[in-house]
């Protein structure tokens, strides 16, 4: 199915599906080779600065060869202070697109409050991962909505995946 039979049709904003929280709060999460279109974000302290472009030319390429799964995922990658990496998640190749893989156990969390908050949902789910006996190798970010659609949803939920040893 298409992002925008999935994204924009279905739901009253015509933009972010309100995001339920049943669904990632507390999951295990098994990858093998799971596909994503990969690009790269400018930040400045975390915050992206090109958020809008990339993902509009991600979308253009998955929505060009109609490769987005049922349920659209994307993961950021906070890679510094200046860098972020946004993994789209697809169900097929997506000619002239950078592709990676993600393989590996991941736990999730859901977290709700403001963007600026991301440093403490962060250290959160480092003690949720340390708690449940295991080892984090990286942590990614489901932004799942725009902060347009926070505030008609009245709050922003955001899910943290963990990948784990």
């Amino acid at each position: 199915m298409k992002l925008a039979e999935t994204k924009y049709d279905n739901h009253e904003t015509g933009c972010c599906a309100d995001l339920d929280p049943t669904l990632w709060d507390g999951r295990v999460v098994e990858w093998k080779d799971q596909r994503f279109v990969k690009d790269h974000m400018r930040a400045l302290f975390h915050i992206p600065l090109n958020f809008g472009a990339v993902v509009t030319r991600a979308h253009a390429a998955i929505e060009k060869a109609e490769a987005y799964p049922e349920q659209p995922l994307w993961l950021s990658d906070e890679a510094s202070l200046w860098r972020s990496d946004l993994y789209v998640q697809v169900d097929r190749d997506v000619p002239g697109a950078e592709t990676a893989t993600l393989s590996g156990t991941f736990l999730t969390k859901v977290f709700e409050g403001p963007f600026r908050d991301a440093g403490k949902w962060a250290k959160a789910m480092r003690e949720h991962v340390s708690a449940q006996g295991r080892e984090l190798r990286k942590l990614y970010f489901f932004y799942a909505i725009c902060p347009k659609c926070a505030k008609h949803y009245g709050h922003n939920r955001v899910v943290l995946f963990a990948q784990v040893a």
